[in-house]
């Protein structure tokens, strides 16, 4: 009788242990990848929505790109995208969904010991199109620049019509540095003496970056600025998801829409817009 009843308490021990696993099995995981700046707003809104929804595990590997999340989202390796760019069109054909969050200014930054604090289009123009290629205490400038169809690309090309050249004169000397990743951009020119780039300002914020920000034409890239259209350089921030996303994403983007998430956001450099409707 003693070896039926300790066998009966074993047989229960492991019945509630599996459903003990069961339950840890169940626990909501949330796949998310995209551009490196994006991600790193993410790191401060995961830190937030994991301390309340301890049964949320969020994954969250080095950065695909705001191209490679979207395939693998439609691969459904990815639970979620965040893109620093609109979807394209034949992304949005194969069934990706994007939802606009907002937008961070990106960032004209230059190494620790930079002697100048302001820079002009002007003067901008004339060091991408190598005209100037010293800074005033006569340190050789080393620019950063990012491939030729990158985001930050075209978003540096559109801040005037000399600059598009500029841009085009850049990309075409032989022996730039250009950095394929946001985060290759930031720690080159981190560790890059005389550096000068474009990044986002989300990631100088999050990562603490050891940068110099430039204010531009005299304007902080500051989100306020974006808003006023004195600062004229922005990134988008876009979530993008299947066309049904699971619980576990649209309880998270239900989140980062919140008053809290908002502020989080805010606190790391974005201009939240509006959210028009929800997600379906």
């Amino acid at each position: 009788m003693q070896r039926i009843k300790a066998l009966i308490s074993c047989i229960c021990f492991f019945m509630a242990s599996g459903a003990a696993a069961g339950a840890g099995l169940a626990a909501d995981t949330l796949r998310i990848n995209g551009s490196g700046s994006c991600l790193d707003l993410m790191k401060p809104l995961i830190q937030a929505y994991e301390k309340i929804n301890r049964d949320v595990r969020v994954e969250m590997e080095p950065p695909l790109g705001s191209s490679g999340a979207v395939k693998a989202l439609v691969a459904g390796s990815l639970d979620l995208a965040v893109n620093g760019r609109p979807l394209r069109p034949e992304e949005a054909a194969k069934g990706a969904h994007q939802q606009p969050y907002g937008r961070t200014p990106l960032a004209i930054v230059a190494g620790n010991g930079c002697p100048v604090t302001n820079i002009t289009t002007r003067e901008l123009e004339a060091i991408y199109n190598g005209t100037t290629t010293r800074w005033r205490n006569g340190e050789i400038i080393r620019l950063v620049l990012r491939p030729r169809e990158d985001i930050d690309t075209r978003i540096m090309r559109s801040l005037s019509p000399g600059m598009d050249g500029a841009v085009s004169a850049a990309l075409a000397r032989p022996g730039m540095i250009v950095a394929v990743t946001d985060t290759d951009a930031y720690q080159t020119i981190v560790k890059t003496p005389g550096s000068l780039g474009a990044v986002g300002l989300t990631s100088v914020l999050v990562n603490r970056l050891p940068l110099v920000t430039l204010t531009l034409n005299g304007v902080r890239p500051l989100p306020r600025a974006v808003a006023s259209g004195a600062y004229p350089l922005a990134k988008e921030i876009v979530f993008v998801t299947r066309p049904a996303p699971p619980p576990a994403v649209r309880k998270f983007l239900d989140f980062v829409h919140s008053p809290q998430g908002r502020a989080i956001a805010e606190k790391a450099g974005v201009l939240v817009a509006a959210r028009h409707a929800p997600h379906e």
